[in-house]
């Protein structure tokens, strides 16, 4: 799969599925602009891709802040003239009871894992339409299925499909092509920091494990990238699952 010439904006991208991704379009030449909040792993990643044939830029982006998806989109087609494909992976996974959780960490939750995928695409689509560019939408097997201590989580990821299918049948008539990824669990950063209810019950935690085991990031990330490529120009609308089989039974 080729992006030479291509610009590529990646959220989420200073580590994990969004760190990969970024190194997977700048194999493929593409002209990628990496956005976060964390510009220090944002700069490490750049350089771990400074030997590809590609090009990485990067800026800031809060994705619960509406004018911050405004200004990343904004920032990206400034960098390189034009915008060919929106991968939207930011998002964060907390596990609480549902009983505990607040008025604000609800917000929190959804507007970091839905409503900002909703205003990245809203300022996008513009340029993408000019490009016959394409989005692919990150969300996760909790897109598909409850999971336990997960109700702001499970609510927005399934959101994102809701998301990814509203947009393909509203813009069917044009170029712009939308998919979805939904992956398993995956090795990433974030598994480490993650911390459930001290009373959780790990059985139900563990519906969602896929018996083949953790997934890598690169493997993901090759699915994003081949739905974001022309080889996947008949693919518009669809639902990826990535979880190693877990949800083919």
């Amino acid at each position: 799969m080729t992006f030479t010439g291509k610009s590529i904006l990646v959220t989420g991208a200073s580590s994990g599925l969004g760190a990969a991704t970024v190194r997977r379009f700048a194999a493929g030449g593409g002209l990628v602009y990496a956005a976060s909040r964390d510009q220090a792993k944002l700069a490490e990643v750049a350089e771990s891709c400074a030997d590809l044939p590609g090009e990485v830029r990067f800026g800031p982006l809060d994705v619960a802040s509406p004018a911050d998806c405004r200004a990343a989109v904004a920032a990206a087609v400034d960098a390189y003239g034009r915008l060919d494909v929106l991968v939207n992976n930011a998002g964060r996974h907390d596990f609480r009871v549902t009983t505990d959780v607040t008025e604000d960490e609800w917000d929190a939750d959804i507007a970091l894992n839905l409503s900002g995928a909703f205003y990245l695409c809203q300022a996008a689509i513009p340029h993408l339409l000019e490009t016959s560019g394409n989005i692919v939408n990150v969300a996760s097997v909790a897109g598909v299925m409850g999971e336990a201590y997960s109700a702001a989580y499970t609510a927005a990821k399934h959101g994102i499909v809701g998301l990814t299918k509203a947009l393909a049948i509203e813009y069917l008539k044009t170029p712009l092509r939308v998919n979805c990824v939904c992956p398993g669990g995956m090795d990433t950063p974030q598994v480490a920091t993650i911390s459930v209810p001290d009373d959780a019950d790990w059985e139900l935690i563990m519906r969602v494990a896929a018996k083949r085991g953790m997934m890598t990031a690169d493997s993901v990330a090759a699915v994003i990238a081949f739905l974001a490529s022309d080889d996947a120009s008949s693919v518009h609308g669809s639902i990826q699952m990535v979880d190693h089989g877990h949800l083919a039974g």
